[in-house]
């Protein structure tokens, strides 16, 4: 009791209150099926940050301190108001256990992936119960580095995860194993407190499963992986998000989802080939099913504010 104290009050007297829209924050927490583990991070600010000035840490099954091998170092430049999808390296395709790959539509969400040897770093390979932080700092110190957000509670064991009972007492709905986790738009700085820290996990978070059931096929269900809505960013900004079109699975086995497209929505093949076509689109979400004709395909559409846009789908 004494070490987690002492660790806590050492923390606490290191850090600053955060700032609105001052510092990077996790805006979504991945916690699929087996190798499944992503974070996103939002950079609420009007300027360009060096993610390499960043590190992610694991804090497993209650632990009050961490290392170098649970950390990782961040790569990358994260444009103002942008997100970067950091995401397990888990590639092979013949890999199996420990080493099973991840689903290849989070594959092509990734920005970066990272940790691949789990021996060298743990860092994403958390589950639903222990706490990531991302922090400020170097990998080869840790316990030097500043605190920027903290997901789930530091020194806390939940069991299989932190649950809808506030607070925490082991009873309650589990919405962190197996389940995505997306940051609210009203939340806009990083929690930096470690006592406080998930004290209520749905207070700045929603959650939703890690799959989702999609005209009886299964799909991993981070589809809003890639774009995050905060009232950080400008008006324009968010209208702008708010308007993408999205086409999920992708690579698919043959069966896809398009949404947010407007009027006319064209597939074509790589020889420029119309193989299906909707007129007029009106609804939320449209299906496609190209069977088992495999290839790289053209999705031409239009988007909420008029755009022509095109996006490429693989059929595996």
């Amino acid at each position: 009791m004494k070490r987690t104290l002492l660790f806590i009050g050492t923390i606490m007297a290191t850090m600053s209150y955060a700032q609105d829209c001052s510092d990077l924050f996790i805006s979504e927490y991945v916690e699929g099926w087996s190798n499944n583990k992503a974070l996103e991070i939002y950079n609420p600010t009007g300027a360009t940050i060096d993610l390499s000035e960043y590190i992610v840490v694991r804090y497993s099954n209650g632990a009050t301190s961490a290392t170098s091998a649970n950390a990782i170092q961040l790569t990358g430049m994260l444009d103002a108001f942008d997100v970067h999808v950091a995401v397990l390296e888990k590639l092979d395709p013949n890999g199996t256990g420990q080493d099973a790959p991840i689903w290849d539509s989070l594959q092509v969400r990734a920005d970066a992936f990272y940790c691949p040897d789990y021996s060298v770093s743990n860092a994403f390979y958390f589950n639903g119960n222990d706490a990531v932080v991302l922090m400020k700092g170097d990998v080869a110190s840790v316990g030097a580095a500043v605190i920027v957000d903290i997901f789930g509670k530091i020194g806390e064991d939940p069991g299989d995860g932190w649950s809808t009972d506030f607070p925490y007492t082991g009873a309650g709905i589990v919405v962190t194993k197996d389940h995505s986790l997306i940051r609210k738009s009203t939340v806009l700085k990083g929690e930096i407190n470690p006592v406080i820290s998930f004290f209520d996990a749905l207070a700045e978070y929603d959650s939703i499963p890690a799959v989702v059931d999609i005209g009886g096929s299964t799909y991993g269900n981070w589809f809003s992986l890639g774009e995050h809505d905060c009232g950080c960013a400008p008006v324009s900004v968010n209208e702008l998000a708010a308007q993408k079109v999205s086409i999920f699975p992708n690579p698919t086995s043959g069966e896809f989802f398009v949404k947010g497209a407007k009027g006319d929505v064209v597939v074509m093949n790589a020889l420029g080939q119309t193989v299906a076509t909707v007129k007029n689109n009106s609804k939320a979400i449209l299906s496609f099913d190209l069977g088992t004709k495999k290839g790289v395909y053209f999705v031409k559409m239009t988007d909420a504010s008029g755009n022509n846009i095109t996006k490429r789908v693989i059929v595996k």
